[in-house]
């Protein structure tokens, strides 16, 4: 495969472009990204989809799937200008890979497949762009397919996204090629007029300089060659979101897209550059990375591979400097600095080398072992604590509980999964110590399935797999006063320590208070510590059903101890017990996990789904009818009763459904099911 080698002379950040091509899956991107690399000349041939040759799915499981997995990085030469390319999955289970490419470019392309419309990741990736402040673009993408409703699409974008999408070009031809709206005046398109698409183009641009608005308004038009500067503006302000019609299939609009990533999208040195903070809270200070590639190094990690042979990746956005071979870098607030041994531009998987990177590039460095996600690497002392600002992951709450097939495996397995949660920062593993679980959770069952088949392929570990306890917790309701006096006598020194405690319920999601209120000495100083210790112990262990206790202050305000036999070891167990009599006075509930569920189905479907969501203690919160007869249904379902939804929602839908939860509250769970948990836990007494 032909790989464009970078030299310094083409590296002013004038001449460097950087794009995510983001959107539902089957949207295209990924055929979209090989026509754009094959038209560059970066590619003699163009890749399949179906044969398994394309630049970015090149993961065997990603050719089997036959759509992205994991985002890819690859870049072209155009006109003397480099385009990076970010390739994005589609699917929402895999929305995590997505969001970090949007830290690495100036412009997210939504890609919006013709045939199907408007659909829930493409308006999401549009939202997250727009809170990102970065330039944003459409891209309708198949309009050669049979049937499809253009002009009904374009205002179908423009109701959803605003009426600042307009568009650059327009289809010709019956979606074999496409005429632009906004160099030329005039010219014949399928539908609509070129020279109002241009107007309207011109008209919109001119609003953000008064100058130019007095020029438009005296001569009744402006070259839009002079218009660079407004026009950068428009697109950093979102007063314009262009709307550009290609076909990845036949090539209608490649060109013509390339162009217009070089002479219109912004370079690093435009467009809305990230927001860093030196510092953490309230006294974190912002600072501003300028891309002078003469500054000292800025650089954030916004992807992390980890392959058994290769070792650990980190790919990375230049923000300010230069980078090259043999530069010493710091990563965060590491004391130690790593030497560049080999600096990368990636091509899919193909590592091409290169002497130096320059602010908007997009590079790598293989075999550090402490790279991780979200770092910074910089080169000066003072830039050891910057970080951008935390991009807003959906929780992952769909989990499992794995154990290895085969004995003493189990601490093998625990590092193969951290080393997966490094690469997807949607992916967690906890050890549940309550049930001595391994958990991995992810943001639904393709994520985990993906990944349990990373662990069996790649690492050639297997797992036993089976759902999770849910995490529900146990809180109370109502004031209480515990207490326990513990005694212990056998032989020589014994055990003494008595407590006296009140509890207290706090707001939800308040968390635990500790309040030391004893006076006169009642309980030695030195023991409270011991007393928290025990209080700790019960809050973990849980006093009702075996679940975490929340949301609850514990006073201690009396006691009684014994100059000899008077150990923390009874204050811890006079702590817990006290804090449990108190527990069981105060009116106890149990809560369950309430997840916000998006479900994007066929319209047909719509009856079926929200009986169904009601049916399990759910909640349906508003619908919204896309294209295509879809429909997107928001609603809000306990997570207990999502186990194998997919399969149910596969049966309603005829496998065209899909659906994304986050985490929204807790709720107390019903009196039957609060019963049924008492009933299935048994308090266990240490003594």
């Amino acid at each position: 495969m032909p790989a464009t080698t970078p030299t310094p002379d083409t590296g002013a950040i004038e001449r460097i472009r950087t794009l995510a091509l983001v959107g539902q899956t089957a949207s295209g991107k990924t055929s979209l990204a090989e026509a754009l690399l094959h038209r560059a000349g970066a590619l003699g041939a163009p890749g399949s989809l179906e044969r398994g040759t394309t630049v970015s799915d090149f993961d065997p499981m990603e050719r089997r799937a036959q759509h992205s997995l994991n985002s890819a990085v690859m870049h072209l030469e155009h006109h003397n200008t480099r385009i990076h390319l970010i390739d994005t999955p589609g699917y929402p289970d895999f929305v995590g890979q997505s969001m970090t490419a949007l830290e690495a470019v100036e412009t997210a392309a939504v890609v919006i497949n013709a045939t199907s419309g408007i659909e829930m990741m493409s308006a999401r990736m549009m939202e997250w762009a727009q809170g990102r402040g970065l330039d944003r673009m459409v891209i309708v993408n198949k309009i050669d397919a049979q049937g499809v409703d253009l002009p009904g699409l374009l205002e179908q974008i423009r109701a959803a996204f605003g009426k600042e999408c307009l568009p650059l070009n327009l289809p010709a031809g019956g979606g074999t090629k496409v005429v632009d709206c906004f160099f030329n005046t005039e010219g014949q398109s399928d539908f609509g007029s070129v020279a109002a698409a241009h107007r309207a183009l011109v008209e919109q641009v001119v609003e953000v300089d008064p100058a130019f608005v007095d020029r438009y308004l005296n001569d009744g038009d402006v070259d839009p060659r002079e218009l660079h500067a407004p026009l950068e503006q428009a697109l950093r302000e979102g007063h314009l979101i262009p709307v550009c019609f290609v076909s990845a299939r036949n090539g209608a609009g490649v060109a013509e897209l390339l162009d217009v990533i070089e002479r219109l999208l912004p370079h690093p040195g435009e467009g809305n550059p990230p927001q860093f903070y030196r510092g953490e809270g309230e006294t974190a200070a912002e600072l501003h990375a300028d891309p002078d590639p003469a500054k000292h190094v800025i650089a954030h990690v916004f992807k992390v591979t980890v392959d058994p042979y290769v070792g650990r990746m980190g790919i990375f956005r230049i923000h300010q400097g230069t980078v090259t071979k043999d530069s010493q870098l710091y990563i965060g607030d590491g004391r130690k600095p790593f030497k560049v041994g080999h600096l990368f531009m990636l091509q899919g998987k193909e590592h091409v080398e290169v002497p130096c990177g320059l602010p908007g590039d997009i590079c790598a460095v293989a075999k550090i072992d402490e790279m991780h996600f979200d770092a910074v690497l910089h080169d000066a002392a003072e830039d050891d604590h910057l970080h951008l600002k935390a991009l807003p992951f959906p929780v992952p709450v769909h989990g499992l509980a794995i154990e290895p097939k085969r004995r003493g495996d189990e601490q093998r397995m625990w590092e193969i999964l951290q080393k997966l949660v490094d690469e997807d920062p949607c992916l967690k593993v906890e050890h549940v110590a309550v049930t001595n679980e391994t958990v991995v959770y992810g943001l639904g069952e393709l994520h985990l399935r993906t990944l349990l088949e990373r662990m069996t392929e790649v690492y050639k570990c297997e797992v036993n797999t089976r759902p999770p306890r849910i995490a529900y917790r146990e809180t109370i309701t109502a004031p209480a006063e515990g207490h326990h006096r513990h005694k212990k006598q056998s032989g020589g020194a014994g055990q003494f320590g008595e407590v006296f405690l009140k509890i207290e319920p706090l707001p939800r999601g308040a968390g635990f208070e500790f309040v030391d209120q004893v006076k006169g000495g009642t309980i030695p100083t030195q023991f409270i510590p011991a007393v928290e210790k025990g209080v700790r112990h019960a809050l973990d262990a849980g006093v009702v059903a075996g679940y975490p206790v929340k949301d609850v202050r514990v006073i201690v305000y009396d006691g009684k101890s014994h100059s000899v036999d008077s150990k923390d070891i009874a204050f811890a167990t006079a702590g817990r017990k006290a804090f449990i009599d108190a527990v069981l006075k105060a009116r106890p509930i149990v809560l369950e996990p309430i997840v916000k569920v998006e479900i994007s189905a066929p319209e047909h479907a719509m009856g079926d789904i929200t009986g169904d969501l009601s049916a399990k203690r759910g909640q349906v919160s508003g619908t919204q009818s896309l294209t295509g007869g879809s429909i997107v249904v928001n609603g809000q379902v306990p997570l207990s009763e999502l186990n194998g939804y997919q399969a149910r929602l596969n049966g309603m839908t005829g496998g065209q459904g899909r659906y994304a939860l986050a985490l929204s509250h807790y709720e107390p769970v019903p009196p039957t099911l609060q019963a049924q948990l008492a009933s299935q836990y048994k308090l266990k007494d240490d003594e």
